[in-house]
């Protein structure tokens, strides 16, 4: 079968809303069942669009990510097959905590760090009495300056330790993009949620409306390469997220405790 066209925005969802109802029933609190809701739609547009392969909550081959829907066309382990990721996101501060650009954030990350050194030099030249003593040279000592209080020193302290954790945790679509994790990727947001200006860099955008739920692809997604080794361990993904789904929602035997479910990391691969 051919491969999914993402120029082409599939057919409109009939009925109500999942996301409208969600929201009318629950409020704006339900940010979970929102973000269910645009599972969901993630998933009928999967179809629609020649995606017949579908699975929720997939680890990402290779990665320490899980997607929220990952799709893929039929026989995607041969030539003209293809996988596509999907994230949604309910809610604008869930989108920020994954939009950081690696490089830049990298290169901010290092010139904070250097500007820390260079100050905390200056301030141990002019504050000799906080020397450890440690060490003969002074070059070589170390300070103490957990007793001084100086506010340069400790906006930058901040400022670097929030790079670092952001660098680690906030930077989920860069990395996505970077190492082509799939054939498509796709942001999937509430209307209004972000700007056209802010969708990742090789990233789609489906927008869901939540008066009636239509799917629009506000922006196609730059395809990735992959190789066939990498789609057929999304199917693997994929086969042991619906095996986790389906073990889950079975009754338990009588006098039989649960059966520990797996873990969805390969075996034979680092997770």
């Amino acid at each position: 079968m051919a491969a999914s066209n993402p120029e082409h925005a599939g057919r409109e969802p009939t009925g109500p809303s999942p996301v409208a109802s969600t929201t009318a029933r629950r409020g704006a609190t339900s940010e979970s069942a929102v973000h269910r809701a645009l599972k969901r739609a993630a998933g009928e547009w999967a179809l629609e669009n020649r995606f017949p392969v579908l699975g929720f909550e997939v680890r990402v081959p290779a990665s320490p990510y899980r997607a929220d829907v990952a799709a893929a066309s039929r026989h995607p382990c041969a030539d003209g097959g293809v996988v596509a990721l999907f994230e949604c996101k309910q809610a604008r501060s869930d989108f920020l905590r994954d939009e950081a650009d690696e490089p830049t954030l990298r290169c901010e990350t290092a010139e904070c760090a250097d500007r820390l050194k260079t100050l905390t030099s200056l301030v141990a030249a002019h504050r000799p009495d906080l020397r450890r003593g440690a060490a003969l040279f002074p070059d070589y000592d170390d300070y103490d300056l957990r007793g001084l209080r100086h506010d340069g020193l400790e906006r930058l302290q901040r400022d670097l330790e929030i790079r670092q954790r952001k660098l680690v945790r906030s930077v989920k679509f860069a990395r996505l993009h970077r190492y082509h994790a799939a054939d498509y990727l796709y942001l999937v947001t509430t209307a209004g949620l972000i700007e056209p200006h802010e969708v990742p860099v090789g990233w789609g955008w489906l927008d869901v409306s939540t008066q009636d739920g239509r799917v629009a692809l506000r922006q196609p997604p730059q395809r990735h390469v992959t190789t066939s080794a990498l789609r057929l361990a999304w199917l693997e993904s994929m086969a042991m997220a619906g095996g986790r789904f389906q073990l889950r929602g079975l009754p338990p035997i009588p006098g039989k405790p649960p059966l520990a479910v797996a873990s969805d990391r390969p075996l034979g691969r680092p997770g």
